[in-house]
């Protein structure tokens, strides 16, 4: 079975919930990197880690902000409504806040998880920046220890790092 185009969709029939929540779950066309989201060369391709993953098109240096994490800012129970979703693209800002890369985003959604992340969050002011750990160079995958609580239901990993936990989340503290 064939998606519809989005040409196709009569805008009269499609509810708020359909258009902002259900559509940008729907991949019409393979994902990109918005225009302009990056300072560096960046790109989706497919991954060995999951399904689509975003790739260094030129050398990184070490210490370098590469992307910002865009999405529609929701709340917690509007969240927990969305994970439901058969793709979720939600980054938690703090307890008050979620991010939802499939509304908005810019393509740092696709940034793949690894127990041995090349990239890593801060969090300024009401941005989630990914910095470069260390120099990325061309044809690398970006990826992201997503940290999942040690208390959430376990997800397995497969980032394949030497040092792979088996698991996004985080081991619990002793």
């Amino acid at each position: 079975m064939s998606l519809p185009s989005l040409a196709s969709l009569d805008p009269d029939k499609i509810t708020p919930f359909v258009r902002d929540v259900v559509l940008p779950c729907i991949e019409f066309e393979d994902p990109c990197v918005a225009p302009g989201a990056s300072a560096f060369r960046i790109a989706m391709r497919t991954s060995v880690i999951h399904r689509w993953g975003v790739f260094a098109e030129e050398r990184i240096p070490a210490r370098r902000k590469v992307i910002e994490y865009a999405g529609q800012w929701i709340d917690p129970w509007e969240a927990q409504r969305r994970w439901a979703r058969p793709r979720a693209y939600l980054f938690r800002f703090n307890d008050d806040w979620i991010v939802d890369g499939a509304v908005g985003g810019n393509g740092s959604q696709y940034i793949n998880h690894s127990c041995e992340p090349n990239i890593k969050v801060r969090r300024l002011g009401r941005h989630i920046l990914y910095f470069s750990k260390r120099v990325i160079e061309a044809g690398e995958e970006l990826t992201v220890d997503y940290e999942f609580s040690a208390d959430s239901k376990r997800v397995d990993c497969y980032c394949g790092a030497p040092g792979c936990r088996g698991t996004i989340n985080v081991k619990p503290k002793r």
